[in-house]
């Protein structure tokens, strides 16, 4: 008896830790204003890493180098600091990548991680540093089961009812890391995805990031 009941006192107090668990949230600051996302805990190497860059002050002062209207805004790249306007960008990190932790979709407003794709990078293994912000577009059923059918991806109801109603970007499913979801800000990343862009993609005048983490 007395070993069951701290069996079940034990239980409570893991039952009570559990609940007042915190969550990561990630504050975007730009010109345009902030974004916010919720950093999820089923990608932890991603998001304490993310987590211990923004507390390092890693990412204030980067900008958004590449940005497609329909498919994503990425930043992250330290060479970024301070570039001039001719300077190509996207190949800058903290001199380390991280292991994949694939699993959730691309739905517009989630934030992933960029990397080295191709035969290099067969593990796809993520950039250290750098990262995207999914704009997306709306997607058909049939766009969908035929997107499935390729890259053996059996979407549920809910995933495709959800891809139907705000959009995303099905194709990086299942080959990039997802590791958070905007929950404010989507007015943002609507105006930053409609600035202005040379031809690489990389906007003719700097939108700038200040990063800041959150508990809640």
């Amino acid at each position: 008896m007395k070993i069951k009941l701290l069996f079940q006192a034990a239980l409570v107090v893991l039952i009570f830790i559990s609940c007042g668990e915190k969550k990561y949230f990630a504050v975007i600051e730009t010109e345009y204003g902030s974004m916010k996302a919720e950093l999820y805990d089923s990608t932890p190497a991603h998001r304490d890493n993310f987590v211990k860059l923004a507390n390092e002050d890693y990412y204030d002062g980067l900008i958004f180098h590449r940005i497609i209207s329909g498919f994503m805004i990425q930043g992250g790249d330290p060479d970024s600091r301070n570039a001039t306007p001719e300077q190509r960008l996207g190949m800058g990190g903290p001199g380390y990548t991280i292991p994949a932790e694939i699993g959730a979709p691309h739905f517009r407003g989630t934030l992933a991680a960029a990397r080295t794709g191709g035969a290099s990078n067969p593990e796809k293994r993520s950039s250290g540093s750098q990262f995207y912000i999914v704009h997306g577009t709306k997607q058909t059923r049939r766009n969908l089961e035929q997107m499935g059918q390729q890259k053996g991806i059996a979407y549920n109801e809910a995933q495709m009812a959800k891809y139907e109603d705000i959009g995303g970007a099905p194709m990086l499913d299942m080959d990039y890391t997802v590791f958070g979801e905007l929950v404010s800000g989507f007015d943002v990343l609507d105006k930053i995805a409609a600035v202005q862009k040379d031809g690489a993609d990389r906007p003719l005048k700097d939108v700038k990031m200040t990063v800041r983490i959150t508990k809640q």
